[in-house]
């Protein structure tokens, strides 16, 4: 029996949906301790069966984990070639579709348990015998289809903290795809960096029916791609000689600066202007309640906010704002990624 828990992820931005330099793709973003997913797994006879705690009642969790799990338990058992079964139990789970990344969550965590069971135990049937090893985020990426255009949350499942990736090569992928739809192997990791212990992340998750996936993403990277070369400059300039220097030092209010100014430019621009007004406002209502920097995760609804000391009255603003449509919680970034039990 082994458990597995995971973080979550914001993703802040893309960096280049242009491609007049040869590159697309890149980004950054930020692991985060809560939410969480977590994964009990035991070895059955045959085929992949999966239970959950008492406490998970959501049938839109329970109906993407059953879809992950099962797709990524039989993808890595077929890489590997395994006869024998598996027998999972999420134990905590949170919203998919809501901007935090929980699908590749899910993904990764279900691939390296199969993987992790391999390694320990002889009686489980493969051709393979290369489980003498440990196994990256990148090659479990690779076997479940993960990563494909953002390499965030790949690496926040290994690393934790900031991230940074750099990408992919045009010639490679083609053209411009959400992850779940390119087949492109996982970017590569250009930097990691502790997020400051003592910054608070307030999350917003409005109820609003803006979630992105699907052939409807498909459309919108089709539709709004190539996007403006000049932002695309900005927002790398932006990011190297603001962002991450500003983030090196601790320095809130410049950092923060940054994030208000990465959601009017590029490919992050389009993520915002494409959703609901109560997604805007409440992003508006954060910045006038004194979080230092507001973004939006991925294609939302999650909204986020950087804040130090003021966290209890920006928490309180946005609660009140966002009322009983919608969750809001303070987390902290996880610096650490994954943690396995035996």
């Amino acid at each position: 029996m082994m458990i597995i828990k995971t973080p979550s992820r914001l993703h802040m931005t893309l960096i280049d949906l242009n491609g007049s330099y040869g590159r697309a793709d890149g980004g950054i973003g930020l692991t985060l301790a809560d939410p969480n997913f977590s994964l009990k797994s035991e070895l059955s006879d045959n085929g992949v069966m999966i239970d959950f705690d008492s406490e998970i009642n959501s049938n839109e969790i329970k109906s993407e984990c059953i879809k992950k799990i099962t797709s990524s338990a039989e993808k890595t058992m077929s890489y590997y070639n395994i006869d024998g079964g598996f027998h999972f139990t999420v134990k905590k789970a949170y919203l998919p579709h809501s901007g935090l990344g929980s699908g590749t969550q899910i993904s990764l965590a279900t691939s390296k348990l199969v993987y992790e069971h391999l390694k320990e135990d002889n009686s489980i049937s493969t051709t393979d015998s290369t489980f003498d090893k440990d196994i990256s985020s990148v090659e479990l990426g690779k076997i479940t289809g993960r990563g494909g255009t953002s390499g965030i949350g790949i690496f926040s499942f290994d690393y934790g903290g900031f991230i940074l990736d750099g990408g992919h090569n045009l010639k490679e992928k083609g053209t411009f795809l959400p992850s779940a739809a390119s087949p492109a192997k996982p970017p590569h990791l250009l930097g990691i960096y502790d997020f400051p212990e003592e910054w608070d992340i307030i999350v917003a998750i409005p109820r609003a029916d803006t979630s992105v996936t699907g052939q409807k993403e498909v459309d919108i990277f089709t539709e709004y791609c190539p996007v403006p070369k000049q932002d695309v400059e900005k927002l790398s300039h932006l990011i190297l000689m603001n962002l991450l220097p500003f983030l090196l030092e601790k320095n809130i209010e410049c950092f923060g600066k940054s994030i208000d100014q990465i959601q009017n430019l590029g490919f992050k621009k389009v993520e915002v202007n494409l959703q609901s007004d109560i997604i805007k406002s409440a992003m508006a209502n954060m910045r006038e309640a004194g979080a230092y920097g507001v973004g939006m995760s991925s294609f939302g609804p999650s909204i986020y906010g950087i804040t130090e000391g003021n966290t209890k009255e920006v928490f309180k603003a946005t609660k009140e704002f966002i009322g009983e449509n919608g969750d809001v919680f303070i987390t902290k970034a996880q610096n650490t990624g994954y943690e396995l039990q035996r």
